[in-house]
């Protein structure tokens, strides 16, 4: 049976669409300005005339990013945080929600009001480091991975989740003789994809943005992520910061821009590329986490 609308919503319609479009146009746009710049040649950049389309097609700067140590070193710390923070984020989030997300759970709501505190109070920059410091994780990868273990918007979207799971599914576990940790392993966590998918996504990304946390802790060029030497190089127009890559040293101080467009894009793709494997997850559980909390 056909909706009819009226004329009201038509026009609510025709307008919604076109905002929507525009909207995604404004973001769309200047990344494949980004993507075309960086198959450009140094004079079409340098002149302005690169638009949405490459302007003397090269590949060179590329060249250059996948033959620099520095760049693939950064590369990899960030697939490193991302992947095991990730983990942490996951485990560590998911033991402390599920908990207080069961009825029988004596002081459950102490713990939600906890953590609800550190979500409307968090602590200043100095104190962090101070922190950080006094716990000897200065300079270490784990400076980014352990303070924001559980962040507290995402623990309260998975308690909701968790909240949604019958009762009666978890009492028969118990009466079958499976204890706590089993519980969680063969029950909860494979109905909770959904949940994990997107808060994954979430963890997933913040990781490989991570940027002004990396900034403070760590000191050592050869543990920056990606996110710190793509701002390292827009800092300079000497874009060879590794001494192994002096093969492309002409190449980086004639066409710096192309390089550092080459850059973006390698640093953007990898995440990007992760979302149409979960979108199935990340849908589904986007809305059965704001159902109820």
């Amino acid at each position: 049976m056909r909706v009819r609308y009226t004329r009201g919503q038509n026009l609510f319609n025709v307008f919604n669409l076109l905002f929507l479009t525009a909207l995604a146009l404004a973001m769309f746009l200047p990344f494949l300005n980004v993507i075309a710049q960086s198959f450009s040649s140094s004079e079409a950049i340098i002149n302005g005339r690169v638009g949405l389309l490459p302007k003397e097609f090269t590949a060179i700067n590329y060249q250059y990013v996948f033959s620099d140590h520095s760049i693939w070193r950064a590369f990899g710390v960030s697939v490193y945080i991302t992947v095991l923070g990730t983990a942490i984020n996951l485990i560590a989030t998911a033991s402390l929600a599920y908990p207080v997300s069961r009825p029988e759970f004596v002081g459950r709501k102490y713990i939600v009001m906890m953590v609800l505190f550190t979500m409307v109070f968090s602590a200043p920059l100095i104190p962090n480091f101070i922190l950080i410091k006094n716990l000897g994780l200065m300079n270490s990868l784990w400076a980014l991975m352990i303070p924001g273990a559980i962040s507290a918007f995402n623990f309260f979207v998975m308690r909701s989740f968790f909240m949604q799971l019958p009762q009666e599914l978890i009492d028969s576990s118990r009466i079958d003789g499976c204890g706590e940790l089993r519980i969680i392993v063969n029950m909860v966590l494979p109905l909770s994809k959904p949940v994990m998918a997107s808060l994954g996504i979430f963890y997933a990304v913040g990781h490989w943005n991570t940027y002004m946390s990396a900034l403070y802790y760590i000191n050592k060029p050869s543990l920056w992520p990606l996110q710190v030497m793509l701002k390292k190089l827009f800092e300079t127009d000497d874009i060879s910061i590794d001494p192994a890559s002096s093969v492309y040293s002409s190449l980086a101080h004639t066409s710096p821009e192309g390089i550092k467009m080459a850059v973006i894009i390698v640093a953007t793709i990898p995440i990007i590329m992760i979302y149409p494997f979960l979108q199935r997850h990340f849908v589904k559980g986007m809305m059965v986490g704001s159902v109820k909390s």
